[in-house]
Parts: C-alpha cells; structure tokens; sequence
C-alpha cells in the first residue's frame, strides 16, 4: 500500500484517484498557512477586537507585489468572520465588510461597491446626495466592525481631484464610523495614502515583500507539498529545488501556486507521481517578466 502520509488527509483522497481525475483538482484553492499570514490574521483580529469605538481607530495598509498573497489572506479572514442572522432573525449582521475599489475610481462607484456587498439591489441606491447617507447608515444598522478595501492602488487612476475626493471619503468613513479600514494594494497604494497627511499617520504599513531563499521559503514549499495530489513525497523544501522555483516564479506566492500546479501537471502525464528538477524546467509555464517580454515584442 502506498504511504500518502506526506499529504494533507483530503488530499489523500484526491491521490487514490486516477490521474485524468486528479489532473481536474489541480485548480482547487487552498489555504496555505506560512507565518507572514499568520502575522497579518494575528493583526487584523486585533484591529477587529480592539479598534472598533476608538475616537481615531488604527487602520492598516498592506502592501505587496501582484499576485503575492494579499486577497488571499483577506479572504481567509472574511471567511473566519462570515456574515450571521441577527439574534432575533430580523437582520443580517456583517461584523467584517470587504469590498474592492473600481477600477475607474469614483466616491459614487465605491458607495455602490458598499451597498452591493451588503445586499442593497442597484436600483434602490439613489443619487449622489442619498447614497452616502444611505451607505453609512446601513453600514451602522449591519454591524461592521471593520472594512477591507482591495486594489486601492485603482485611485492613482483617478484625476487628481477625484483623488482628494475618494482619500476623503476614507478618512470620512473611519472618523463616522469609528471603525478601522483595512486597505490592500501595491506599492502605488502607499504612494496614494502617503499623499495625505492625516491617512498616512492613521493607516500601519505593513510589507508582503517578494519571496526569498531560506528557510521560510522552504515551510512554504513543505506546506504546498501537501496539497498537490502525488503520491511520492517531493521534497519541493530541499535546496535544489526551492532554488529551482523561486527563481522560475520569481518569488510570489501566487506565482509559486501556479508553477506547482503546472509542474503536477506535468508530472501526472508523464506517468510520475511526484516532481523532480527536470519536471520542473519541463513544464510549459512563463514568468511573469517572460509573459510581459512575449507580449511586448508581439506589439512592436
């Protein structure tokens, strides 16, 4: 019998399957801990448990490359805090509110953003003058306790003026509300907090930087070795290997993601069941530097 004890017990399932079946699984999200998220879910609990009521609550700002781990780690909390059925059934109370910002970033789309995600149907939002009236007072009547905006990098995109407009709509909100922002972006982000004074004092960076060689990189890689469906240990954590896929991802973790993925892939046709050094140069994926070079040299 074959000792799956290097996998997670339901991906050990998905290992007894054939390979055409586990090949399906591959796009299957899972929640991969590492101690950088563990730090950030240990901050935001606070910011949730402690922040809430404060005349100026602490916000937080945080900030990374694209495509490292920052809407995961969001998701994951929204998910530890989901929403629940008031105790009389009456309503429905949102203790965390999570929204992204428009990618044509106006103070009217991120009200609709608000009332989207908590439930109100477009077409009883209102005009400018009711909507922010409208959003604030169900944000109250809901219960949030805290707010997370992702892609807040979007507002560089705006004019100047709507700029000013949508960094005082936050800070709007924090100073109503009393409750802390949770704000997620690159680093044009920072560049747009840091460009008000008042913001830049309330909202905590805090930095996902780039992966690199070490041994945190190789819990990383032990704790994706338990997701992929193979039946062999791979030993992705050794030297050779996490050299091998730091420098073919170039170091973010949704990068990483995907380069496993494809290199399971590969390994799944090849009639392997685990990922060796060659799978990983076989595999048919780009970096994202490559993908943007291809794409250039298609436009010249």
């Amino acid at each position: 019998m074959v000792n799956l004890a290097h996998l997670r017990p339901e991906t050990q399932a998905l290992a007894g399957l054939p390979g055409v079946e586990r090949l399906a699984s591959l796009r299957i999200e899972h929640w991969i801990g590492y101690t950088r998220a563990h730090r950030v879910l240990a901050q935001l609990e606070a910011l949730l448990t402690h922040e809430p009521g404060q005349v100026r609550p602490r916000n937080l700002l945080i900030v990374g490359p694209t495509n490292n781990g920052k809407t995961m780690i969001a998701e994951k909390f929204h998910r530890t805090h989901p929403p629940r059925t008031a105790d009389d059934g009456e309503y429905e109370v949102i203790p965390v509110l999570r929204v992204q910002m428009p990618a044509e970033a106006t103070t009217r789309r991120l009200y609709s953003a608000l009332l989207i995600a908590m439930g109100t149907p477009v077409g009883l939002q209102g005009h400018n003058d009711l909507r922010e009236a409208l959003a604030v007072r169900l944000l109250r009547a809901v219960g949030v306790r805290l707010l997370i905006i992702d892609e807040v990098h979007n507002l560089l995109g705006a004019t100047a003026r709507r700029q000013r407009e949508l960094l005082n709509l936050l800070r709007f909100l924090g100073n109503e509300l009393r409750i802390p922002l949770v704000c997620l972006g690159t680093r044009d982000a920072y560049l747009a907090i840091r460009s008000d004074d008042q913001l830049e004092n309330r909202f905590h960076p805090l930095l996902l930087p780039r992966w690199e060689e070490g041994d945190e990189l190789a819990r990383l890689l032990a704790s994706f070795e338990t997701v992929l469906p193979l039946r062999e240990p791979s030993q992705l954590a050794s030297a050779p290997l996490r050299e091998l896929i730091l420098r073919r991802s170039e170091g973010t973790i949704g990068e990483i993601a995907l380069l496993l993925a494809d290199a399971t892939a590969t390994a799944l046709r090849q009639g392997e069941e685990r990922i060796t050094g060659a799978i990983i140069e076989q595999t048919d994926y780009q970096a994202p530097s490559v993908r943007r070079r291809l794409i250039e040299r298609e436009l010249r």
